[in-house]
């Protein structure tokens, strides 16, 4: 094993987002040596996705010296499959909403080695307890709140795949019964639909439309208002962006009393753009979670935000995964 890792002391990670396409190449510290990254949408089909990342990908190969150098290959990605190294039906992506794309088999077949993929706030987990604050626990959840939210179960030091490569969707739990919001998959009033970026935006849209509280939100053309817009104007004390984010702690911190519910985690991490509202967003989510969780869990999870950057945690926890192939 010492000889193979002397002689390939690289793994590629790719976090593969909606928007972007982001490349590391890490060696067993994890230590990113190189990075790179593409736009994800706006080829014909996978095949010029994975050809556009392989001409991207040559370029630091060759930095690090070349694919002899290089182990495996690992890829988070959203609605990917485990088990079978698959992109299955993911609404967000242009080449991958309407079947099940075979990426780790696309990527091995072009670069000569081994791929493997997992979904990518799997990825953003094991990156989080290989490198970044939950390291050493066993028990916890990574909850990722970006244009979605997203999660990664870890249970007794193992991520949680389920049957099939997809448990852990808690963004799609349903919150809402009663004129739940739209959301992306297809139903509605998932969690997602609120408590994510595009969730606390359309919150503050409504709010502007149903009520006549003075906010300075409403100098903005509705549809142009973003989550960080409502995170700006509530540090400035705008009463109805603080609501919003009032009303999203809320929510999120309601749906993690009943995630603890299942698996007692030590902790629950929270990253992505959202955990910059800081305590906007995390006070009224803590006291959300101690009103609704149940006794025998109460004042025993921990609430974190990420230290690790974004990007860099998918990146990581991606990478991980080649080294395990």
């Amino acid at each position: 094993m010492k000889a193979v890792s002397e002689l390939k002391p690289y793994v590629i990670g790719l976090d593969l987002g909606g928007t972007n396409s982001v490349f590391g190449i890490v060696d067993s510290r994890g230590d990113i040596k190189a990075t790179t990254s593409i736009k994800t949408q706006g080829y014909e089909n996978v095949d010029d996705y994975v050809d556009a990342s392989i001409e991207a990908l040559q370029l630091i190969i060759d930095q690090v010296g070349g694919i002899d150098k290089i182990k495996a290959m690992g890829i988070g990605a959203p609605n990917g499959n485990f088990y079978n190294g698959t992109i299955e039906f993911a609404p967000n992506l242009s080449w991958g909403h309407d079947g099940i794309v075979p990426l780790a088999k696309l990527f091995s077949d072009k670069l000569g080695i081994p791929v493997a993929l997992t979904n990518d706030a799997n990825a953003a987990a094991i990156g989080e307890m290989t490198y970044g604050v939950a390291r050493g626990m066993k028990n916890f959840i990574v909850i990722t709140l970006g244009t979605g939210v997203g999660s990664g179960i870890v249970v007794n030091g193992q991520l949680v795949y389920g049957s099939d490569g997809f448990a852990g969707e808690l963004g799609h739990v349903v919150v809402r019964r009663e004129n739940g919001r739209s959301c992306g998959c297809g139903r509605f009033g998932c969690l997602e639909a609120y408590c994510s970026a595009t969730g606390v935006a359309r919150t503050a849209r409504e709010l502007l439309e149903t009520t006549e509280e003075p906010s300075i939100l409403r100098d903005m053309i509705p549809e142009d208002i973003t989550s960080l817009d409502v995170s700006i104007a509530a540090g400035k004390g705008d009463k109805l962006s603080q609501h919003v984010y009032q009303m999203t702690g809320e929510m999120l911190g309601e749906a993690c009393a009943n995630f603890a519910a299942f698996s007692s985690p030590e902790a629950f991490i929270f990253f992505g753009g959202l955990t910059k509202a800081g305590d906007l967003l995390m006070k009224p989510l803590k006291e959300s979670y101690d009103k609704h969780v149940l006794k025998i869990f109460k004042d025993k999870a921990k609430f974190l935000i990420s230290g690790l950057d974004g990007s860099s945690a998918a990146v990581l926890g991606a990478s991980a995964i080649g080294w395990e192939i």
